[in-house]
């Protein structure tokens, strides 16, 4: 895109609509206007842009999903069930705290800055955080490499997304995201299966290592072939005016605490990190209660499922893998055909609404787990949670850049991501102490002899049964299994919520007609 001509609407039509778009009031052929001022690659190009960043989001998730498996055997490891915990947090919940304290940061330089530049700049964090990972020493030197991995990834899956936005027309821009969140599934499928292969067969270390290659074929890619027009003469100025618009302030408050972010929100007015007009759009609140909730859910599912299939059902780390393939494949199913449906029909509201009520009926009947469930019924039931969540799993995205000019989609689609993936670190949080608690008190209410749950709790998962009596086994076994349903039933109530959010999402096409009145 070099070659791209410079298309400056000076027009009186071409002003008249950058007027409206400040004052979000455009119509649909206004919110067009932006789409006319470039061109877009193809072929080829096209392919290998994609393709790559479709590699990009495969590392980060992966990163989400290929150490579940191999929790319990790092537990054991380093002697210490509670490494779940935040106290010696290794798992998904340090990974996305610390990538969703950049979330709306990443935002706000991909609006500012070259985005071929900030995109390469957070995959060399989220790169350097892996190799950390690979060679820690410690679990203290696992836990940093796991925050600066999670720094990186902040701007990765924004990156893809707003790359997406300058690359490709809008009106068919869902089958894209379909494409980047198929990708996503298909890691979320081969996460647990490659995590358990390592563990089980060479060492988990190699969970993180084998973000380096997929990493390095993405940096080549986009640093040859990707190129973009140069960011609009309203977004240079000197150093302190580009300073003034990252809204320090604000993000300095934000980061170290996110008690702080509606300050961060408040400040700065159109200068802001997350501006008032869009913060305050009714589809982006909508779809961010939305992303919220699948978020929370579906990560205390995806890291409380193979716990419960490698202790409650003695399975080694690739079989639990296996075992939750139901799921990732059914999500994998949702996401792509969403994308597709979205592509064709042209509107995005009811995957909002139908993810909310599958995955609430899927996560109803996860609840019901028991030690004896038989495998038709966790195959069903997983399965019909999975093409829930893969509904609405890239909705969000898809709505912020439906409503939103395209100068504030790289904002928008950073908020909700971000909202998103701070439901998933809060509630794991939140799921472990619950389960914790809940496993002590059911313990202690058995009254077995010389059962002491301390000493359950801070064992690796799976040395519980070589701890235990052969006799007690199977009462431990319920309680444990009780334990792992309360965290089943938070992930329910988070979904249930989810339908808030759901129903306030503006009916709009993707192509820019309206279908029904209101505004956003």
């Amino acid at each position: 895109m070099s070659d791209v001509p410079k298309k400056a609407l000076e027009t009186d039509s071409g002003a008249a609509a950058e007027t409206s778009i400040d004052n979000e009031t455009q119509g649909p052929s206004n919110t067009m206007d932006d789409e006319t001022a470039a061109l877009y690659p193809m072929g080829i190009k096209l392919a290998l842009i994609t393709i790559s960043l479709m590699l990009a989001v495969l590392c980060v998730a992966l990163d989400n999903t290929i150490i579940a498996v191999a929790i319990p055997h790092i537990t054991d490891q380093f002697h210490n069930l509670n490494d779940y915990a935040p106290k010696k947090r290794f798992t998904g919940w340090e990974y996305s705290y610390h990538g969703l304290a950049l979330q709306l940061l990443f935002g706000k330089l991909y609006a500012l800055f070259s985005v071929k530049i900030v995109f390469l700049s957070a995959l060399f964090v989220f790169e350097l955080g892996s190799l950390i990972c690979g060679i820690a020493p410690t679990s203290t030197a696992l836990i940093i490499g796991r925050a600066i991995a999670g720094l990186g990834s902040a701007g990765i899956f924004t990156g893809a997304l707003v790359t997406i936005a300058h690359t490709v027309a809008r009106e068919k821009r869902p089958m894209f995201f379909g494409l980047l969140g198929g990708m996503y599934g298909i890691a979320s499928v081969a996460g647990p299966l490659m995590g358990g292969a390592f563990t089980d067969h060479a060492t988990w270390r190699w969970c993180f290592y084998i973000n380096l290659p997929l990493g390095g074929v993405t940096a080549v890619v986009i640093l040859l072939i990707l190129k973009l027009p140069p960011k609009p003469a309203s977004k240079q100025g000197s150093f302190l005016q580009v300073l003034k618009r990252l809204d320090p302030i604000g993000t300095a408050v934000f980061i170290p605490s996110i008690i702080c972010l509606l300050l961060a929100l408040q400040w700065g007015g159109d200068d802001a990190t997350v501006p008032p007009r869009i913060a305050g759009n009714r589809t982006i609140a909508s779809a961010a209660l939305f992303g919220f909730c699948i978020g929370g859910s579906f990560f205390i599912l995806t890291y409380y499922i193979p716990i419960w299939f490698q202790v409650i059902k003695n399975t080694s780390a690739v079989r639990s893998g296996i075992y939750s393939l139901p799921m990732i494949l059914a999500n994998v199913v949702g996401i792509i055909g969403a994308g597709s449906l979205t592509t064709k029909l042209g509107h995005y509201a009811p995957f909002f609404i139908a993810s909310a009520v599958i995955m609430s009926i899927g996560a109803g009947l996860i609840t019901t787990f028991t030690v004896h469930t038989a495998q038709s019924k966790w195959v069903g039931y997983l399965f019909i949670y999975g093409f829930g969540v893969g509904l609405g799993f890239q909705q969000g995205g898809v709505a912020a850049q439906a409503v939103l000019p395209l100068k504030d989609v790289s904002i928008g689609t950073a908020m909700v991501m971000f909202v998103q993936m701070l439901g998933g670190a809060l509630f794991v949080s939140v799921a472990q102490n619950l389960f914790t608690n809940q496993l002590v008190k059911n313990l202690m209410a058995l009254g077995i002899p010389n059962l002491h749950p301390e000493v359950i709790v801070h064992a690796g998962a799976t040395s519980l049964r070589s701890m235990i009596d052969p006799e007690a086994l199977p009462q431990v076994l319920t309680a444990y299994n009780a334990a792992l349903v309360k965290t089943f039933e938070l992930a329910l109530i988070i979904r249930f919520l989810s339908i808030l959010g759901a129903l306030g999402v503006k009916w709009k096409s993707v192509k820019g007609k309206e279908v029904a009145p209101g505004g956003a």
